[in-house]
């Protein structure tokens, strides 16, 4: 392979990306479980040590890892079915003030165009219709999505004990792929992988936690209705990069234009989001996770994009570990460094035209770009 042309090795490299991106697409029904069962299994690691430690055989101390994090999950669902209950229980406020803000927008349309409310009136009758032929696809693909989550439930936690309990083959398995002399070094990639992964996954438990109680408690103060549903929500959709903040926004207008007739609860809802937002990306997340990896936004954005056309939901949560993942490989390859590069945040503050150092894979010039972007070096 060190003999072949560089054009020939870079386009086997490309070949390679290639297939491996159709084989996941491919393969995402059963990649997709397996992947949460990975990272998963990782942040229950030190649970499982501490009841290993008690001289609990290995299965049992597994099975109640597990357990333990079925509890915890089913705290959240039942916290946000109750707050669900709450939201239907007020349906007949809410199909008032709906149609109080309709009035309201068909009399700003009627006044502003020369659209009249009968016009207004077709335009939506004609939109309902559409949409009502559009509900048996729509339903038929949501049945076919709540038994993909039926299924993936139900194979993650036997995945998620497999991984456990058969750790030690599978790591024997991943050094028998490197001669010896490069043992220690792949030694040294797994368990900094193994810290990226929990302090990312336990920041994101930890941020989930934080947002949820300070928007929704800040909310609550103001006298916002279904505050805590909205900062439960945004909490969970700020987990997705760029995209799921935008989303929990709309949400969180939609479900207080809903449960009030007046407009100032907006500006107070969307206030608060960016406030807390701003506490969240400056000065809590960077403190929990830290700047172990730092991932440019352009990779990430792409790669939430992938993971949700390959794998939907579950591909967004799961493309930013991965990436993360697939970084500390890639900076510890000689053969995929420029990959590493692209994911990186590392910017040069020159360009590489005008500056013939930036165009070199030397540890000083990588050592100046984390001086340069204050990026925390990989550990030794």
């Amino acid at each position: 392979m060190n003999g072949m042309p560089l054009t020939v090795r870079r386009s086997i490299e490309i070949m390679g990306l290639f297939f491996l991106g159709w084989f996941i697409v491919l393969a995402k029904g059963l990649l997709t479980p397996l992947l949460l069962a990975f990272f998963i299994s990782i942040m229950l690691m030190p649970l499982y040590r501490f009841f290993a430690k008690y001289k609990l055989p290995d299965a049992l101390a597994i099975i109640i890892s597990i357990l333990s994090m079925v509890v915890v999950f089913g705290l959240i669902i039942w916290f946000f079915s109750v707050q669900i209950g709450n939201l239907i229980s007020d349906f007949p406020v809410i199909r008032k003030n709906v149609t109080l803000h309709l009035n309201a927008l068909s009399a700003w349309v009627e006044n502003h165009s020369p659209f009249s409310t009968t016009e207004q009136l077709n335009f939506i009758r004609e939109q309902s219709d559409k949409l009502l032929g559009y509900t048996g696809t729509i339903l038929s693909g949501a049945a076919g999505s709540v038994t993909s989550v039926v299924v993936l439930l139900g194979l993650l936690p036997i995945y998620i004990f497999l991984v456990m309990f058969y750790k030690n083959l599978l790591l024997r398995f991943v050094f028998f792929w490197f001669p010896k002399e490069q043992h220690h070094k792949v030694e040294e990639t797994l368990q900094e992988m193994q810290v990226i992964i929990k302090s990312y996954l336990f920041g994101l438990l930890i941020q989930v936690s934080y947002m949820t109680v300070l928007l929704g408690g800040i909310l609550l103060l103001i006298g916002i209705k279904h505050a805590l549903l909205i900062g439960l929500i945004f909490a969970f959709l700020n987990l997705i990069p760029y995209i799921g903040a935008l989303i929990g926004n709309i949400i969180g207008v939609l479900l207080t234009l809903a449960s009030s007739s007046e407009l100032w609860p907006v500006f107070a809802v969307l206030g608060t989001i960016t406030f807390v937002q701003f506490l969240d990306n400056n000065i809590l997340m960077p403190r929990i996770v830290g700047s172990k990896v730092r991932l440019n936004a352009l990779a990430t954005i792409v790669g939430v994009i992938v993971g949700g056309e390959i794998a939907g939901v579950a591909g967004m949560f799961l493309s930013l570990p991965v990436l993360a993942v697939l970084k500390v490989v890639f900076d510890r390859t000689e053969q995929f460094k420029q990959w590493g590069v692209l994911f990186g945040d590392e910017r040069p503050e020159r360009s590489p035209m005008e500056e013939p150092l930036f165009r070199k894979k030397s540890s000083r010039v990588r050592k100046m770009l984390e001086r340069e972007n204050k990026v925390e070096p990989p550990q030794k």
